[in-house]
């Protein structure tokens, strides 16, 4: 069971209301829904949005969600929230539509209790909201994390920064968070993770933007949605038939390369269809960067050279994954 709860509020009965967080919400639940493939991912998230006063969320319905998200032993508990957060001397808060400070919102400490205390195997929380980095830490002392086994944060900014819309309608920080995973912060085999995600956002943010806060306590990441892999899983599987070790160097000559024109030299051997298949396997490869010619630019001139190939390092690291049969 994937269960995840999300959460977009715009409209704010005594505090300055947003613009973007509702559409936020609804890019999310649409990525999350469903895999790549069709399957189902995360089926039937709570979608919880404030648009006006009659749609108010309030900080007890808020809260009781979260309980809810948490009760359970599922695969995994996501909750995402974008809307205002609001951070004093003792912690920092979700502020819900009847917020009329901001302290009197949902206390982050009362979320990453109830997460901790989860029995969900994969606790994820994912804000986007200002001041959001500091969940996760002890009140009063931000240096230090109370994150239990199976806890994962992403949030849009540090804990003393605001978190910053696009001028379209929607948050910086989810915007590159739904491109994330959509497929960008796929890897080989398809698989997204909080990690992935992270990495993402990261290097798609400038020195002096808003800095997103990664924090986690798993011992290995679980996948937040399988995205349409670059490279056949068979082809990745062949690493280990094509190189006898991470540092081997393949030998090609002609009769790897498919086409002729008709005007080579007859010492040219023909195609060899074995070998044709072979090298149908290392172009995608090389397509990946797993592969790389040696001493020439192009594969068909290693081929039509009769020079060779190796892997690159990322090649090797997917060839030691192949031959411990983890993927």
């Amino acid at each position: 069971m994937r269960k995840a709860l999300i959460v977009g509020i715009d409209y704010y009965d005594q505090i300055s209301s947003l613009g973007g967080a509702v559409n936020d919400a609804y890019s999310v639940k649409s990525v999350l829904g469903r895999n790549a493939d069709g399957t189902l991912n995360f089926a039937q998230p709570m979608l919880m949005t404030s648009t006006g006063p009659d749609s108010m969320v309030t900080r007890i319905q808020l809260r009781e969600a979260v309980e809810e998200l948490f009760r359970d032993d599922a695969e995994i508990s996501l909750f995402y929230f974008a809307g205002h957060g609001y951070i004093d001397g003792t912690g920092g808060f979700l502020c819900a539509s009847d917020c009329e400070a901001g302290h009197d919102g949902l206390s982050l400490a009362e979320v990453m209790t109830l997460a901790n205390n989860s029995p969900a195997k994969n606790k994820v929380i994912i804000l986007d909201s200002c001041h959001g980095g500091v969940v996760g830490s002890h009140t009063g002392t931000q240096q230090v994390s109370e994150i239990a086994d199976g806890v994962t944060i992403l949030t849009a900014s540090t804990a003393d920064q605001y978190a910053m819309e696009t001028g379209e309608g929607s948050g910086v920080f989810t915007s590159l968070l739904v491109d994330a995973l959509s497929g960008a912060a796929a890897n080989l085999v398809g698989s997204i993770t909080p990690g992935s995600v992270y990495a993402h956002i990261d290097q798609s943010l400038g020195n002096w933007a808003q800095r997103p806060v990664f924090k986690t306590n798993v011992k290995k990441f679980v996948s937040l949605r399988e995205a349409e892999a670059p490279i056949d899983l068979a082809d990745l599987q062949k690493l280990t038939a094509l190189f006898k070790k991470p540092d081997y160097q393949l030998h090609l000559d002609p009769s790897y390369e498919p086409e002729r024109s008709g005007r080579e030299d007859a010492s040219i051997p023909p195609p060899d269809p074995a070998k044709n298949a072979d090298f149908a396997v290392l172009q995608n490869l090389v397509k990946v960067n797993l592969v790389r010619p040696v001493g020439a630019p192009h594969m068909w001139h290693a081929a039509m050279e009769s020079k060779g190939c190796e892997l690159t390092v990322l090649g090797q690291h997917y060839w030691n994954l192949v031959q411990k049969e983890l993927i």
